[in-house]
């Protein structure tokens, strides 16, 4: 068997399940001046848009409504509308820094579904590559982020400053 190390990894599984808070709820409540320390690119009226601490592929973000949430039918339409205002310029963001191949969008609804954080709905958003996870991803069970998230913070807010 192949050990990979990933430290950072530890800081979340060892807290998973031992507080009562909802991270999207308690995240935004920090000043916006810290924002590059928690990862929210962008604060919209009611949604906001926030690397993935643990992505899939750079770049890979959420856009979570402040409400504490987790049945997607009772998202109004203000919120879902600027969710997907966000989503699309987000993903022009994505386009202008990386040029990927190709997106994913999805949500996980439902511990059922795979949502790690199960009440509170987020949609995800991905730049893909054609090759970029190869084998890597299935048989490997590993992701290759040739990134780190600071660096991608970096670039990505940029495109959202005034």
């Amino acid at each position: 068997m192949d050990y990979l190390w990933s430290p950072w990894r530890y800081s979340y599984v060892s807290q998973v399940g031992k507080s009562d808070q909802c991270v999207f709820c308690e995240l935004p409540k920090g000043d916006p001046a810290g924002d590059r320390e928690s990862l929210i690119l962008f604060r919209g009226r009611w949604n906001f848009i926030l690397l993935n601490k643990f992505p899939y592929t750079v770049g890979h973000a959420l856009i979570v409504p402040y409400e504490h949430l987790a049945d997607f039918p009772r998202l109004d339409a203000e919120r879902l509308q600027e969710m997907m205002k966000l989503a699309q310029a987000y993903q022009t963001a994505l386009e202008a820094v990386y040029h990927p191949g190709g997106y994913n969008w999805g949500m996980n609804l439902g511990q059922a579904a795979g949502a790690g954080v199960r009440d509170h709905l987020h949609l995800h958003i991905l730049a893909r590559w054609v090759g970029s996870d190869n084998f890597m991803a299935v048989i490997g069970e590993t992701r290759l982020l040739p990134e780190d998230l600071r660096s991608t913070y970096d670039k990505l807010a940029a495109r959202f400053r005034p």
